[in-house]
């Protein structure tokens, strides 16, 4: 991202969410803010939509859309995750690059501490977009703005308030791609290191390489956009990698899948469309009991 500006794929993000509550597809995730959020109205996004896929090909728009069931997907897949760690007994919810999620300001049980992590340029932003659409940030959620060029995630969630001997879950999507693997191995160690039984929910990309020759013009051809927006994809895993790094951090259990094979658990392989390989995504879950 810029410096002293809001990151351009937190809004991306936010967006497909928001239109996923109002498109005319599969009700994966239900999130009553996703459009307040964004300061966007609904007319004023399904306009957006409909002129973004206006010249593409219909393999395109159903690309798009299954993309958008990803993002919706992986959201229901970190707050069912949330929900395991509170029944465990988790009262702590770190959320990293939380971006403009909406969780914190959904969260039914007041007993439940939310951290919020990211940059301060964005949370600056996301604050503003708060206030202009009424939301109320409840007196459960905290707000950790951290620059990690000049502070430490220990640093800046200890500044928060947040409590290293007690359980917690951390949700840390779109994230672990933007990051070197040096910044990405002493994370995993320092949420490994919360008192147990701790959680952790994440996505990141395995290598293009990875793909099939048919799909790798259209992974580089992203990458170069995210890299003109100053967003750069830095890390990729395969997965048999991606359980190595997180055993060594000192995880103990660890759940794999693809972006297709998620989206399919909430919706059927039937609505996948063509090519969902594409989306050349995974979201993982580790546990250190």
């Amino acid at each position: 991202m810029e410096v002293g500006k809001p990151s351009r794929t937190a809004f991306a993000t936010a967006s497909a969410r928001a239109y996923h509550q109002i498109a005319p597809e599969p009700r994966v995730f239900t999130d009553p803010l996703a459009v307040p959020i964004t300061g966007v109205t609904a007319e004023e996004l399904a306009e957006k939509a409909i002129a973004a896929t206006a010249s593409e090909p219909s393999e395109e728009i159903a690309f798009y859309r299954v993309r958008r069931l990803f993002m919706a997907s992986r959201s229901r897949f970190a707050e069912e995750t949330i929900a395991d760690a509170v029944a465990d007994g988790a009262r702590q919810v770190v959320i990293l690059g939380a971006g403009l999620d909406t969780f914190a300001y959904r969260n039914p049980d007041p007993t439940l501490r939310v951290f919020e992590v990211d940059h301060p340029a964005t949370q600056a932003w996301k604050r503003q977009l708060l206030d202009k659409a009424a939301i109320t940030v409840p007196d459960s959620l905290t707000f950790a703005p951290i620059d990690f060029e000049s502070e430490t995630l220990a640093t800046g969630l200890a500044s928060a308030g947040f409590v290293r001997d007690q359980p917690a879950v951390f949700i840390w999507l779109g994230v672990v791609m933007y990051l070197t693997r040096e910044a990405i191995q002493s994370t995993l160690r320092y949420m490994a290191e919360q008192a147990t039984p701790v959680r952790l929910a994440f996505d990141y990309v395995p290598p293009a390489s990875d793909a099939a020759p048919e799909y790798r013009a259209h992974l580089r051809a992203r990458a170069d956009r995210l890299a003109a927006l100053g967003e750069p994809l830095i890390s990729a895993f395969t997965p048999t990698e991606l359980a190595a790094e997180l055993r060594a951090a000192g995880f103990d259990s660890v759940e794999d899948c693809s972006a297709a094979d998620l989206v399919a658990r909430y919706v059927g392989q039937a609505e996948l469309g063509p090519a969902p390989e594409r989306m050349h995504a995974r979201v993982a879950r580790a546990l250190r009991t």
